[in-house]
């Protein structure tokens, strides 16, 4: 996966406008709407810094990159993105959040049911997605990428 992430970072037709990338596993629809907003929100208020998801200490998914960290990873020796984020540690801001969510790792059939479950309802039913909105800042959930 970090191979993929490297050749992502050195693409050279990225709108130069862009501050910010965000690395998020495709395995997490469950999270709630205040978790990437809080996130967001760190991100805006630390441009430089890269801003991560922590839950009770343990660093977690997504992660948002400064332009300048993800030049860096353009290049970076490193064999994964943990040991990418350790080497950059001081530009590196964990956000403590209780989001259940972020525990969650669907490897499986049997993980994906089983967060159906917990996160949706034994109905199956799909959960309600929105928006996230913060001045200068907008990430939709669901649906196509929408540039604002």
């Amino acid at each position: 996966m970090f191979s993929s992430v490297q050749c992502a970072a050195r693409w050279r037709k990225w709108n130069p406008d862009l501050t910010h990338w965000a690395i998020v596993l495709g395995d997490q629809p469950h999270l709630q709407s205040a978790t990437l907003a809080t996130l967001l929100d760190s991100a805006a208020q630390q441009p430089g810094k890269i801003c991560q998801p922590a839950r009770r200490g343990r660093p977690r998914h997504p992660v948002l990159l400064p332009k300048a960290a993800f030049k860096k990873l353009a290049r970076c020796k490193d064999e994964t993105l943990k040991q990418f984020l350790g080497a950059m540690a001081a530009d590196l801001e964990l956000v403590e959040l209780n989001d259940p969510g972020l525990d969650l790792d669907i490897d499986r059939p049997a993980d994906y049911q089983k967060a159906r479950r917990r996160f949706f309802g034994g109905d199956g039913a799909q959960p309600a997605l929105g928006s996230v909105r913060i001045p200068g800042l907008h990430l939709e959930l669901g649906g196509e990428p929408k540039v604002r």
